[in-house]
């Protein structure tokens, strides 16, 4: 039997331009398409290279016709599983979301990057957005009411190696930005996403397609063909300003959020039918009978736990809003002292960067097991971290997702619990200090402390510890 070949066009491409110049505005044949043009379609004979082209939109195949007439005959509509994938995956969003540690109350931001000079990590097209952009991330958004990660295309990884990547993100990665797996955690992280921060590439077209509010840090379109439904949606999504805040921006882009017709509409026109569909190609083309079962993608797994862990130095304002309450707003980095009032205190975790930073911190912590034999129980650490930082006032022993251990400067030992998807538990540390630097006695909080970040609260019991036995 003669081996058949197929190939498949994905949606987004239909756009791009190929290594040539694109064709002027308004002309859909007016220069080869990235995919769809003869010379990617056509062997040196002239005859289709491929004996089935599979298609996700008929959008595409009048894109064809008019690019490349010989090989659309080979073209057949089946859909996107990739996108189907991510449909069906939709009622997991939160234990997505769970798995990139994202805490009650907290917005999730992913930042996403295609792979060109004129994408967000590239150049931005004429501006470079990242530079301006990542600093934002950590020194303008709260750590406790947002949650950023990366998405960037495999080429980049690709090309620059892992190693460079990690190198220029690794200040953004202390301050909690989290870099997602190209290839197995993309679509789990885009489906928990609140807001995209991205370009004119698939990822985030698929997170216009999937009603995720696009805010676009670079909208070049020389790349793009002009008619094309990603040019529209580079056209009309919401643009970045680099120069400008970040938080009012991202408030803005969600409070005014209408999802976009043209990336639901353009990127499948068979919604949840892909499998199905591809599968009877693949048989018609080997001319074998379908088997009986129905056909069936593999669903998105669940992605591992991958909470964040913030090692840059946290500015912590704080103010004690009632008797037993202390509001706490924490920025991880920030580039000048943050404006919103209140107290203000550092807290440092053991594993920063620059060790000199816990010279200076008010509260010292750490996330472990409690029986990690390398660092003691959490009650000898937090007198050992004292006793080797007298500058500081608190030592904090994350041990699980709701709970931490505390130690004060003179020698209260406090077990600090809450629910497992409530607060990073060192934010309760940071409010005990803020309560505790007011002369009060942890006493008087055999009630519980309220804790709030942002417009959430979160209720925290304080009972008294006791070291073991050594």
């Amino acid at each position: 039997m003669e081996l058949a070949t197929i190939k498949y066009s994905a949606s987004r491409a239909a756009g791009q331009p190929g290594s040539r110049a694109a064709g002027q505005p308004g002309s859909r044949a007016a220069g080869p398409v990235f995919g769809l043009s003869s010379e990617w379609l056509l062997a040196a004979d002239g005859v289709p290279v491929a004996d089935v082209l599979v298609l996700s939109h008929p959008e595409q195949i009048e894109r064809l016709r008019n690019a490349c007439p010989q090989a659309g005959p080979t073209a057949v509509l089946a859909g996107d599983p990739c996108f189907d994938r991510m449909l069906a995956a939709r009622p997991y969003r939160e234990r997505f979301r769970r798995a990139l540690g994202v805490r009650r109350g907290q917005r999730l931001v992913v930042l996403n990057s295609t792979w060109n000079p004129e994408s967000l990590f590239g150049d931005g097209g004429g501006e470079d957005v990242l530079p301006l952009l990542l600093p934002k991330l950590t020194a303008e958004l709260a750590a406790d009411e947002h949650r950023t990660a990366a998405v960037l295309h495999p080429n980049i990884w690709h090309g620059h190696g892992p190693g460079q990547i990690r190198s220029w993100l690794d200040r953004a990665q202390r301050g909690g930005l989290t870099l997602v797996d190209p290839l197995e955690g993309w679509q789990q992280a885009l489906l928990a996403a609140d807001a995209v921060l991205g370009d004119f590439g698939s990822v985030s077209y698929y997170a216009a397609a999937l009603g995720i509010p696009v805010l676009l840090g670079t909208a070049a379109l020389t790349g793009l063909a002009a008619d094309s439904p990603v040019a529209d949606f580079v056209r009309k999504a919401p643009r970045l300003d680099p120069h400008a805040p970040l938080r009012p921006q991202l408030d803005t882009l969600l409070a005014a959020h209408q999802p976009m017709r043209g990336p639901a509409e353009f990127t499948t026109s068979a919604p949840g039918e892909a499998a199905a569909r591809l599968r009877r190609v693949f048989y018609d083309v080997m001319g074998m009978p379908e088997p009986p079962a129905p056909a069936l993608l593999d669903p998105l797994p669940l992605p591992s736990y991958d909470p964040p862990v913030r090692t840059a130095p946290l500015r912590v304002l704080t103010s004690v809003v009632g008797a037993t309450e202390v509001s706490v707003t924490r920025y991880a980095d920030p580039r000048h002292e943050p404006q919103d009032p209140g107290e203000a205190h550092t807290a440092v975790h053991e594993d920063t960067l620059d060790p000199g930073h816990l010279a200076t911190a008010d509260v010292i912590f750490r996330h472990g097991s409690p029986d990690d034999p390398r660092l003691g129980p959490p009650e000898y650490w937090t007198a050992e971290v004292l006793e080797r930082h007298p500058g500081c006032a608190l030592a904090a022993y994350v041990t699980t997702a709701g709970r931490c251990v505390v130690r004060t400067r003179d020698g209260a030992l406090l077990h600090l619990d809450a629910e497992a998807q409530g607060a990073d538990p060192a934010v309760y540390a940071s409010a005990l200090h803020a309560w505790l630097a007011l002369g009060k006695d942890p006493a008087d909080l055999a009630g519980g402390l309220t804790v709030r970040t942002g417009r959430t609260a979160h209720r925290v019991s304080v009972t008294r510890g006791r070291a073991p036995a050594r």
